[in-house]
């Protein structure tokens, strides 16, 4: 009875950063241009595989379908952020926040998909070299990448539906940038296990087995490369995965950091500058890490600004 009285919010508002107005205004200059140079980087990846041929390869397929992940992950954000900071804070309705929070999780759980898959690339390139081609053909990584992306918004699906059936109650800020799980259920007048349990299983297909495929890739990897008499080779060998292993460490390191560790331990500012690190900061330097350690890329590049100057 006590449920039934209390008023049906439909509609939310977002605090984002509160703060004085040039505080407001010089971070949606950082963010603005943050997301320009992340659009601009992954549309340069993208543009780049699809066009030189020196790039047609597994490996830079799987980048590609990464910089597509990072431009969804940041043009669902961002955009909020924005008028978030112009306005001090923000309506939503529960529709927007659902599908937000859908295309976030969505994204984010494609993008791990995605790393394991180029573990995976690694493992094969390095470990069973005579038989990279036959494995790693177009048709298979097309295919792979379809998984990844049909598996990351059809389970996430099933969570989504269960949140939007939930009722909410009572107070209506999220004292947030965006609509996140934590921060939506915590505003929920509904029971709440059930979700939480679901999210806790969803996380084993999403997050866990994608790990566990990196996990074991470099463990074989590792083995395989300290086998190669050659320094010169074993050098080689590793460089070919370094950026790779830079962005998960940076990718999962952020994410964990959300999810794992304990709110209670974090400051609520704490908790949205850690939220940009991989909704904001990840997408932005994924670019610039497989740019400046790729010599491939780099070349792909100089050939095509020399075309553009003919």
């Amino acid at each position: 009875m006590q449920e039934s009285n209390l008023t049906k919010v439909t509609e939310f508002f977002l605090l984002g950063f509160q703060g004085n107005q040039d505080f407001r205004i010089f971070l949606f200059c950082l963010l603005l241009v943050i997301y320009c140079g992340t659009i601009c980087g992954n549309l340069l990846i993208i543009t780049l595989v699809s066009t030189s041929r020196n790039l047609h390869t597994p490996m830079y397929f799987f980048i590609s379908q990464l910089s597509i992940s990072d431009i969804l992950v940041i043009s669902d954000i961002v955009p909020y952020m924005l008028h978030i900071l112009l306005n001090n804070g923000r309506n939503i309705t529960l529709i927007e926040c659902i599908t937000q929070l859908y295309f976030l999780a969505a994204s984010e759980s494609s993008e791990c998909f995605l790393l394991g898959m180029m573990s995976y690339d690694r493992y094969v390139a390095i470990c069973n070299p005579l038989r990279y081609s036959t494995i790693m053909t177009n048709r298979h990584c097309v295919i792979l990448s379809i998984t990844c992306w049909l598996f990351a918004f059809s389970t996430l699906s099933i969570y989504i539906i269960q949140t939007a059936k939930l009722n909410f109650c009572g107070s209506n800020i999220i004292n947030h940038l965006f609509c996140d799980f934590l921060p939506l259920l915590e505003l929920a007048c509904s029971e709440v296990f059930i979700i939480h349990l679901e999210m806790y299983l969803l996380s084993i297909p999403t997050v866990i087995i994608p790990i566990t495929i990196i996990v074991i890739s470099y463990v074989y990897i590792v083995s395989a490369v300290l086998k190669i008499p050659s320094s010169t080779s074993r050098q080689k060998a590793f460089s070919t995965c370094s950026s790779h292993l830079i962005v998960v460490s940076l990718y999962y390191w952020t994410m964990f950091s959300v999810y794992i560790v304990p709110t209670k331990e974090r400051t609520l500012t704490m908790s949205k500058i850690l939220s940009l690190l991989y909704t904001v900061f990840t997408p932005l330097v994924n670019p610039i890490i497989y740019s400046l350690r790729n010599t491939d890329i780099q070349k792909a590049v100089q050939e095509t600004w020399a075309k553009l100057m003919i």
